[in-house]
């Protein structure tokens, strides 16, 4: 080793191979080996032994809305990367909508780099837009360097992204799959929701029943179709229901080129806890009973759930209305999801290896992101070091976001994010941050 390299050291290192002692080296940013933990430490590198700490790769989340440009006073990336590094999250791929223009062109997306590059506190990529009139753009988008594209079986919630009928979605998705690419979809089905009572007010139970599972449940059976026919590669975004589980299993096991993500508000919190007027539970698809969590969990553990991600879709507090059917549909989780994920996963019976997959490996995975997601030679030194046994009580005020509405205020999580770290440097520990250290990432050819 040389000098400036670097030596982590913890009792508790998560590995491909499972969690053992180790010593992780570093070099210009990559990790060189996983030495043994009384591994002599060269000449010249420097050691940050973090005890008994939880060393973990960092989190990747293919999820997130940053808003901006054009609604920054939502989230923007400066705030949104800070709340991410703060839990554990060293890479995030930002959603094409919200922002204004959306990433639905090269040029749009030229756009949007030009404002994240120096304020990104960690990683950041993009995903394209499949709107019904861009078919177009999407091969530019894809040689540009997006990680697939986004599109809404449903309303969308703002005017500028609209949703693809059956005949569009079949459009855009032979498009996608005839130069490879991926399509991740929001799906809900327009006519089973435009079916459903819709009562307005305050009361939660109005709210759920505005969104079925049968809304779920149809869209995903479309879209497994469209996706057979075509031989196409197609990722479910935030799965609620889990009455839609059987389909995707049989799905998978017939060789249909889908994965399915959930998120941690629907794996820990429960239609009967949410109070009438409590908008920042609101989400779309929504959070539903406990019974139904249940069961997303148990399919996490067999496979039929890939992997777990925020959907962090934050806004002003003034739109989060007390009348659930106007209030914006989305919950913050970037800063919290580790701790909540964890918080449940050791209730059930799940180790912190599991969480790791879920949040980091096969998210990297999900985006062809192999320097991404492992503590292993030749990936990016990218790490969260967590304190899995720890706890604290969820401040608003605390919160990096840039607007403090969450649904987990006042609970009690297990994992405190000790440190963070972006290819080889520290950049927050115990809620001190060095200045914006991101870079903007592309998929690789």
């Amino acid at each position: 080793m040389s000098d400036g390299e670097l030596v982590l050291r913890s009792t508790r290192v998560i590995t491909p191979e499972g969690t053992r002692a180790a010593s992780v080296a570093v070099s210009a940013g990559t990790i060189t080996a996983v030495l043994p933990y009384d591994a002599e430490v060269p000449a010249g590198a420097r050691l940050e032994d973090v005890g008994e700490h939880v060393l973990l790769p960092g989190l990747v989340d293919t999820h997130v809305h940053v808003n901006d440009p054009g609604r920054t006073e939502w989230e923007g990336f400066w705030t949104a990367t800070r709340a991410a590094a703060a839990g554990g999250i060293t890479t995030l791929v930002d959603m094409p909508l919200n922002s204004l223009p959306p990433t639905t062109t090269v040029d749009h997306l030229r756009t949007k780099k030009a404002v994240a590059a120096d304020k990104a506190h960690i990683d950041v990529g993009f995903w394209g837009g499949a709107l019904p009139d861009n078919v177009k753009d999407l091969r530019p988008l894809h040689e540009a360097g997006v990680f697939g594209f986004k599109a809404f079986l449903s309303p969308s919630g703002v005017d500028e992204f609209p949703h693809l009928d059956q005949d569009r979605l079949a459009r855009s998705l032979a498009e996608i799959a005839s130069f490879g690419g991926l399509l991740i979809v929001h799906a809900e089905d327009p006519h089973h929701l435009g079916a459903a009572p819709q009562q307005g007010g305050p009361k939660y139970a109005d709210f759920l029943a505005s969104r079925p599972r049968d809304a779920e449940d149809t869209a995903i059976a479309q879209l497994i179709a469209q996706a057979k026919r075509l031989d196409a590669r197609v990722h479910v975004l935030h799965l609620s229901s889990s009455d839609a589980l059987p389909l995707i299993a049989a799905a998978k096991a017939e060789g249909v080129r889908i994965t399915v993500e959930t998120c941690p508000h629907y794996l820990t919190l429960t239609a009967e806890e949410v109070p009438d007027g409590a908008s920042e539970f609101k989400c779309c698809p929504p959070i539903r009973e406990s019974a139904n969590q249940d069961l997303l969990w148990q399919a996490l553990a067999d496979g039929t759930i890939d992997c777990v991600v925020t959907d962090h879709s934050p806004s002003t507090a003034d739109l989060k209305t007390d009348d659930f059917a106007t209030a914006w549909g989305g919950i913050s989780g970037l800063q919290l999801s580790l701790a909540a994920v964890w918080t449940q996963a050791r209730r059930r019976g799940h180790g912190l290896e599991d969480v790791v997959r879920w949040m980091s490996t096969r998210t990297a995975a999900l985006v062809g992101l192999d320097r991404k997601g492992a503590i292993e030679a030749g990936r990016d030194a990218d790490f969260a070091v967590l304190a899995p046994d720890e706890t604290f009580t969820v401040d608003p005020a605390a919160l990096q976001h840039r607007n403090r509405v969450t649904a987990y205020a006042g609970k009690t999580l297990h994992g405190v994010v000790k440190s963070t770290w972006l290819r080889g440097e520290r950049i927050v520990a115990d809620g001190e941050f060095t200045d914006p250290k991101g870079e903007l990432l592309t998929r690789t050819p």
